[in-house]
Parts: C-alpha cells; structure tokens; sequence
C-alpha cells in the first residue's frame, strides 16, 4: 500500500540531513514523498528541542497540523526528534494531536511507523540513542548548487548549559569511506558548495578504531570537485596547527569558520564546562589571522549565564570590541532542565539577560558595519542564488555569507545568471547590512 508522506523539518541543518534520510526511506518503500502537509495520509514532523524558542516553534507547529486534522485534510501526525525524545511522556499527556512518535535513535524506523500508523496501530519507537545508523541514504532538498555532509553524530563535550548529549548521544564519527562515498555522490548531482557539519567537526575521527582526523577528511574531500567547502563548528580547543595547515592552503576550505565560543570570561567558561580560557581563545584568534588574514569568524555566545555580572559582561563587550568578530549569533541563555546550569546559584533575571543580547546585538552591528565598509570598492566572488524579484536584482553570497544565517550580496548584471553560478560582483554599497553591487564583467 502507498501513502502520501509530507516531511517538515525544524531547527538546525544536523536535523535537516535526518529529515533527508527519512524522506529517502520512505520514498524508497514506495511512498509519495512531499513537502505539503494538506492532503498527506502521514505527516512527519522532525523537531528540535534544545532551548525554550525551539521547543515552543514545535508545539506551534504540532498544533497547526492537528487543526489540518480536525478539518479532515491530514490523516495522521507522527512528530520524530529532539522534542520527543526530551518530553515523550508531556506530549502523551498533553498533544492529543500527535499519533505516533519517533526518537533520535529511531530515525530509519520512519517507514514502519508509518505504516503502523496507517494501519491503527500505535506507533513508538524510542531506540539507543548511541547507536543511530547515520550512513543511509537521503533525499537532498536544499537548493542542487549546496548541500550538508554531516560528519559526526551526538556529543560528548558536556557543556553545563546544553542538553544535546542527553538527546543525541554521544559523539561518534562516520567513517571515512562513508562519508567520501556520500561526498562523491553530492559532487556528481552537481553539488558546488559543500558545508561540513557536525555538533563538533573539530574532534572528528578521534572516537573511531581507526583514528583519523577532520585534517586528514578536508584533505580527501578537497580532491572532489566542490568549489566551496564551508566548516561548521569548530571548537576551539582542538583546532591543530596541522588542521589550521590544511585549512589555510586548500584553495576550495573558505576562510570562514564558525567557532561556538559562548563567554570570554574565564570564570563563566570554567562554569560553562568549556575547556579554553580567554588567552587561548585570543592566542588562537591571533595563530588564525596569522595564517588566513582575510579570515571570517563566525562564533555564538550566552548572555546572562548564572553568575554572569556586570563586570563579567563588560569584559565580553570588551573583547568584542578588541577581536571585531564578523559574524556573531547571541543567545539569552536558557536554563533548560537537565543541565548542570539550570541548577547554579546566582541566576540572572530575565530581564536583565535580555536586555544584554540587545546590547551585545547593538555592539555587534556596528562591527559588521565596520566590516562592511571595508568591502566597497573590492571585487568578490559571489554564489548566486537567484533572482530576487522583491528586491529586483539578484541575490547571492560570499565566502564570509553562510546559508540562511548571514548576508547576502544583491546585485545587478546585464545577462541571465543562473543560480548556483559563481560570479564576481564589485562591491559599491551595502543596505540593511546585506553588500550590493554590479557585476564585474
């Protein structure tokens, strides 16, 4: 029997490639694989729960699939993912909607869930967490020029503030073969820009039985045909001279990387679990620019971390001004249940919290500014992504643009320019914090 199956996939890009999984396995047991929830026999929500926003986007959308339910244009409703796998027994109590449920280690048993559901049966599938089969096929769905290769599954770093480990098990790499095999594959679809994504990238490889590197991956990967290959989360304490070597003289390894730092405070990071201190992190800062000096860095930081006090933050603010990070995504911390964080002393009120993400935002926009300015007048290669037809231009990005999450370049040419097409664009402007400019012909 066949069955309309529509995925919606939420939260991060590690989620996405699970999503993508599941949608192959179903479309490989003869099911219509869609992304329209309306008119679907089985909806497949895959969530994220990691922090209060997360969890509250999936509750939202859970709820609007059961209205589609109630109006007789869903048939069944199976929720996979961290927030089934953090609450199972709340949403048994409480989401009268949901019909089945899938947990971080039952990705690959989506066909059977569905089927089960189909047939009336209950539909729960909750395996070991430390065991997840990551080497099946997916069904890519982001745009053919891009696509995500993740490397590693779970976490072991144990950061006081974070749940993942809890969710996702620990980390354990794929193997090389795997992953090359699965990198082949996207290079000859087409795929120009490949973004290198795990919870952790940097430790890749030292779990496995056969001990290798994430140094000694980009080195096989750079041999493929790729164009750009983007890194994404780095930690800070394990990035090597040898991996610093490869990344600064792979032409196709952009000078972009996304180093989660969380504080500069060196009594916050001990709180944090995190396992650098403010002189090494501005030691390595220094050793990166030294090799890259068009070097983009992107990291993320908590703001109001219990015991995080006004001179605690102005140091923060204060190494943002000295080291002019580019790109900088900050987080109100949340203390999740579960984590050692949420049980400190000295939490910080809300309010108080909030009101530094503004100013770290605000403190931060002015350094993208900065960063900004300095590309007028320079020529950049630029991946086009299309035609913008709101902003009557095309739009792109640069080695310095990651997807969904930085800048964009808006830019005019006399010709068509097809997406996925790399092009060089002089940069003349920049408007609400994207660049514009003309191409170079």
């Amino acid at each position: 029997m066949s069955y309309k199956v529509a995925f919606v996939s939420l939260g991060c890009a590690k989620n996405l490639v699970n999503t993508e999984q599941m949608m192959a396995l179903c479309r490989k047991a003869g099911h219509l694989v869609t992304g329209d929830p309306d008119g679907a026999d089985v909806a497949v929500l895959n969530t994220c729960g990691f922090i209060e926003s997360a969890k509250s986007e999936a509750i939202d959308n859970i709820l609007e699939l059961g209205e589609l339910k109630k109006a007789g244009r869903l048939k069944k409703l199976l929720v996979a993912g961290c927030l089934t796998q953090r609450y199972p027994d709340d949403i048994r109590a409480e989401l009268p909607e949901v019909d089945g449920m899938l947990g971080t280690g039952s990705y690959t048993d989506v066909v059977k869930a569905v089927e089960e559901l189909m047939a009336g049966e209950k539909a729960e599938h909750f395996g070991n967490i430390h065991r997840t089969y990551e080497d099946g096929e997916r069904l890519v769905t982001t745009p053919p020029y891009t696509a995500y290769l993740k490397i590693a599954e779970g976490c072991s770093n144990g950061c006081a503030f974070c749940i993942i480990p809890k969710l996702r098990g620990k980390y354990r790499s794929r193997s090389m073969e795997a992953l090359l095999s699965e990198a082949k594959k996207l290079a000859d679809s087409g795929v120009k820009e490949l973004i290198v994504i795990a919870q952790d990238i940097t430790r890749y490889g030292l779990d496995l039985e056969e001990k290798t590197s994430l140094a000694a991956l980009l080195r096989e990967l750079c041999r493929l045909p790729f164009h750009w290959i983007r890194l994404h989360y780095l930690y800070p304490e394990v990035i090597t001279d040898e991996l610093i070597e490869v990344i600064a003289h792979e032409p196709k390894i952009l000078h972009y990387l996304d180093i989660p730092i969380q504080h500069c405070n060196d009594a916050i990071l001990k709180a944090m679990r995190r396992h650098n201190t403010r002189a090494e992190l501005e030691a390595l800062f220094a050793r990166l620019r030294r090799a890259m000096p068009d070097l983009v860095i992107r990291t993320s930081l908590i703001c109001g971390l219990p015991g995080e006090g006004e001179a605690e933050f102005e140091e923060l603010c204060q190494f943002l001004r000295e080291q002019k990070l580019q790109r900088v995504g900050v987080f109100q911390f949340s203390p999740e249940e579960g984590t050692l964080a949420a049980a400190m002393e000295n939490q910080v009120p809300g309010e108080i919290a909030a009101r530094r993400v503004e100013l770290v935002v605000d403190l931060q926009s002015r350094i993208m500014d900065e960063y900004n300015e300095q590309r007028l007048g320079t020529v950049m290669e630029v991946l086009c992504e299309g035609f913008d037809s709101n902003e009557g231009c095309y739009a792109g990005r640069t080695y310095a643009d990651s997807v969904d999450i930085d800048g964009r370049v808006l830019f005019t040419a006399a010709g068509l320019i097809p997406a996925g097409e790399f092009v060089k664009v002089r940069i003349t402007g920049v408007s609400d914090g994207d660049l514009t400019g003309e191409i170079e012909e």
